[in-house]
């Protein structure tokens, strides 16, 4: 492989370190003003990104020695995180202009964790791996305590900090011990010499723990949950959103990666920690959601529980299986995203954000389209049919049950029941208690109609409406699938 080649299969990464660079020099020689032109030309620079990895081909080709890999996968994986991050930066603008944070470090952030978070999907070895991790955490560490003037975003900054570096040394020993008993870091090798083995490999599958440790941190699946409660109530909304969004589209796209690809002979061994975390992710999710009041601390233990679903997916180890993780991760962007565009249009006469559910009551009174687009992205994050929550869940519970999980599956729908009990309290809270009269601001100074309209677009994806894009979404999930297999 050339040096040619490999910078021309590795442009998408190109492009965005480059952008990276030129957008923090006009932010420094233009200051805090530039904020809302350097968020337009982070959004710019993600379209010109885009344009960049859409091919046609479904050819697996390595770059840079074999540590990078684009096909399919990645080339799915990025759009998702691209949506993502357009979707952050656009609805932190009018957020940035309310308060008095407004500083142009903002978007190059989120254009360097999405770098880092394009290096980990596209990651061929253990290394770039780790890499492209750190690059999207030390970003999002910074993201968290991003309001510096604010107790509980500081708290959020620093919690994430700590329990952040708690992962990535685990990881590391886990890359550490893996590299020991295999004698590799790179994927392709070691799925060869775990195979090549006739007895099973104590040591490879002890670093394989601390790999999956470190990773299930970054997806939020429990018992590595912790941090995720507090560091989405305490981090300014826009923030929140992007977490919930995009960072676990690609630590879930990683995850497919590691397991179904480099860990490909270990199934027998790595499905049942993935079973266990699915099975407490999905009811650790549910029944912490019952007891919150804050609308960002639900959202959090919401993605716990959705993660847990995902899980189901990836227990399966099936083409089918990684397919429908694929097709989770897709309308789980769209739902998550939708609901915190909701929450960043709520605050009150004084432009301070609303974030307590009993301050919403009645939002349905005074404002109908917001209550009404509330309502839509929580009963599709519920799963209820007919809207195009339920085809994540079916997917997953279906590739459960083609691969004999039967009880997950069950467990699953049961997991399904108790999580629709705190979304439709939502639901009826909006629409059925007494006006709190709380709510003004929803369509006050600073909110873009951009802002509007992705919530707009967002609500019609989850809504019926949905399932026209159903059939292209199961063709582009099912060959990225298609290339770990």
């Amino acid at each position: 492989m050339t040096l040619q080649q490999s910078l021309s299969i590795g442009a998408p990464e190109l492009v965005l370190g480059a952008g990276a660079l030129v957008l923090l020099l006009l932010g420094v020689f233009r200051g805090n003003d530039s904020v809302k032109g350097l968020s337009w030309g982070a959004v710019i620079l993600f379209v010109l990104t885009a344009l960049t990895i859409v091919d046609d081909s479904p050819v697996r080709e390595l770059a840079w020695n074999d540590l990078y890999v684009a096909d399919a996968l990645s080339a799915f994986l990025k759009i998702l995180l691209l949506v993502g991050a357009v979707a952050s930066v656009l609805m932190a603008v009018p957020w940035l202009e309310r308060t008095n944070v407004s500083r142009f470090e903002y978007p190059v952030l989120i254009v360097l964790s999405t770098l880092g978070m394009f290096v980990m999907v596209s990651a061929n070895n253990l290394l770039a791996l780790y890499v492209g991790l750190e690059l999207m955490s030390l970003s999002a560490y910074v993201l968290a305590s991003f309001h510096r003037d604010d107790q509980k975003s500081t708290e959020a900054g620093l919690k994430y900090f700590v329990l952040g570096a708690l992962s990535s040394g685990l990881l590391l020993y886990g890359i550490s011990l893996i590299y020991g008993f295999v004698g590799s870091t790179d994927f392709t090798q070691i799925a060869s010499g775990l195979s090549a083995g006739g007895e099973r490999n104590m040591g490879a599958l002890f670093g394989l723990v601390f790999v999956l440790a470190g990773l299930a941190f970054k997806v939020s699946a429990v018992p590595f949950h912790m941090w995720t409660p507090d560091v989405y109530e305490g981090a300014p909304t826009p923030v929140a959103a992007f977490f919930a969004s995009a960072p676990k589209v690609a630590a879930m796209g990683l995850f497919l990666r590691v397991a179904l690809d480099a860990f490909s002979g270990m199934v027998g061994d790595w499905r049942q920690i993935v079973i266990v975390m699915s099975i407490l992710s999905m009811y650790l999710g549910a029944l912490g959601a019952i007891a919150q009041t804050n609308v960002k601390r639900l959202l959090a233990y919401s993605s716990i529980n959705n993660v847990g679903f995902m899980l189901i997916g990836l227990a399966a180890a099936t083409a089918d299986g990684a397919s429908a993780v694929l097709l989770y991760l897709a309308i789980y962007l769209v739902m998550t995203l939708g609901a915190f565009l909701c929450v960043l249009m709520l605050t009150d006469v004084d432009g301070r954000p609303v974030e307590t559910l009993d301050d919403l009551a009645g939002l349905a009174r005074s404002r109908p389209w917001l209550a009404t687009a509330l309502s839509i992205f929580m009963l599709s994050l519920a799963g209820l049919p007919p809207l195009f929550g339920f085809m994540a869940k079916l997917a997953v519970f279906n590739a459960a049950v083609d691969a004999n999980l039967w009880l997950l599956a069950v467990l699953g729908v049961l997991a399904s029941v108790v999580a629709a009990y705190y979304y439709l309290r939502v639901v009826k809270v909006l629409f059925f208690d007494q006006p709190a009269g709380v709510v003004v601001g929803a369509s006050g100074e600073g909110t873009l109609v951009i802002n509007k309209g992705m919530m707009l677009l967002a609500a019609l994806f989850c809504s019926p409406a949905g399932y026209l894009l159903l059939g292209p979404l199961l063709s582009a999930t099912r060959a990225a699938a298609s290339s770990l297999f």
